[in-house]
């Protein structure tokens, strides 16, 4: 018997205790145990015959093929079970009738403003987020100037013959930001007079444009979006692309000062090209009491397919914040400081649109 060998076996505290989790199998040159409660292969004697298992090789390794039944994480099947399509679906639907259900009985909240947060992450951003992510391909650069907290205001370039650049900007802060921060823009009164629109835009966190309700918004530590060319920009001809118009009388630097948060220069490249602007119907836009009423190659000529707006591909930057904490309280009834901040802004979003046009490729790639 001096050739003998010692066979090791599992402790038999490894296979008490059912509710414990089975040890992980532990490899090395002086053990074989299993942790899975199963017996270890058994070494054979010299000039022994070991029996076939099935499943098994004459070394006691596993056939190819042939499932490791202890090498399998408890619950896995649960997991995969959840990561699977149907399991996918499931969730899907069962999120989907319990967002109904609280649209149906009221149970949902609606802030001062009428901002519905579950209806825009649920709903309006869905809808939204194919046509910036998959239409227009929104680049969005220079996030991280945004604060992850507190208030701050996105003053950014208008453009486009139709309001589209608000909305992209509004889904590239929400998707793009760690924090996944919410953007609260500064609409004009026509969007708050048009029927059906003036309710999405209020359940979208769209407020009206002025001085009380931006500063209110930046005290409770939002992002908010203005866009200080107003009509003068987002209905200029299309020659006059990327020219910023006039920015008003400096009414946002007056709110970030009072406020005391930092200004975000913002620069929109692909908005422009959308609806190319020839002509204006001002006739027809007094009638119908609109600001401008765009003639462009394809609308009104194509009728309802005009409307469509032509595949460019975006890019938004974020630049440097302007930090206006430093300030003192009476600084923003100084209408010479309010007007050297706003020109600043101004300068730096220009300067960044001639940059981002200079690296472009195409209006279309």
């Amino acid at each position: 018997m001096a050739d003998a060998k010692v066979i090791p076996f599992d402790d038999d505290r490894s296979r008490s205790g059912g509710g414990a989790r089975p040890a992980r199998r532990r490899t090395g040159a002086g053990g074989s145990g299993r942790g899975d409660g199963s017996a270890a292969p058994v070494s054979a004697l010299p000039g022994a015959q070991v029996p076939e298992q099935p499943g098994l090789l004459s070394d006691g390794s596993p056939e190819a093929g042939v499932a490791d039944s202890g090498s399998r994480e408890p619950g896995a099947d649960a997991v995969d079970a959840g990561r699977s399509p149907a399991g996918g679906w499931e969730r899907r639907i069962a999120g989907g009738l319990a967002f109904l259900r609280r649209r149906v009985t009221g149970d949902y909240d609606v802030d001062e403003f009428g901002y519905d947060r579950e209806l825009t992450d649920q709903v309006l951003m869905s809808v939204l987020r194919p046509l910036a992510d998959t239409y227009f391909r929104v680049e969005v650069k220079g996030i991280e100037n945004i604060p992850s907290d507190g208030g701050a205001l996105i003053v950014a370039n208008h453009s486009g013959t139709l309001p589209l650049d608000g909305l992209m900007l509004q889904v590239a802060v929400h998707d793009n930001h760690p924090a996944e921060r919410h953007l609260r823009l500064l609409a004009a009164d026509l969007v708050f007079h048009l029927p059906v629109v003036n309710e999405l835009a209020r359940k979208a966190g769209h407020t009206l444009a002025c001085a009380e309700d931006a500063q209110r918004l930046l005290e409770m530590g939002e992002i908010v979006g203005v866009m200080p060319e107003g009509f003068k920009g987002i209905g200029k001809p299309f020659g006059e692309r990327y020219k910023l118009q006039r920015f008003g009388r400096g009414g946002f630097v007056s709110t970030a000062l009072r406020a005391g948060t930092p200004i975000v220069p913002c620069s929109i490249v692909g908005a422009e090209e959308i609806y190319p602007m020839i002509g204006n119907a001002k006739t027809l836009a007094r009638l119908l009491g609109f600001p401008y009423f765009p003639i462009t190659p394809t609308f009104p000529w194509l009728g309802p397919l005009g409307a469509l707006p032509l595949p460019t591909k975006w890019t938004i930057q974020f630049g440097e914040p302007i930090p206006t904490d430093g300030y003192p309280p009476e600084a923003a009834e100084d209408p010479m400081l309010m007007f050297n901040l706003t020109d600043q802004v101004r300068e730096q979003i220009q300067h960044t649109l001639y940059k981002l046009l200079v690296q472009r490729r195409s209006v279309f790639f």
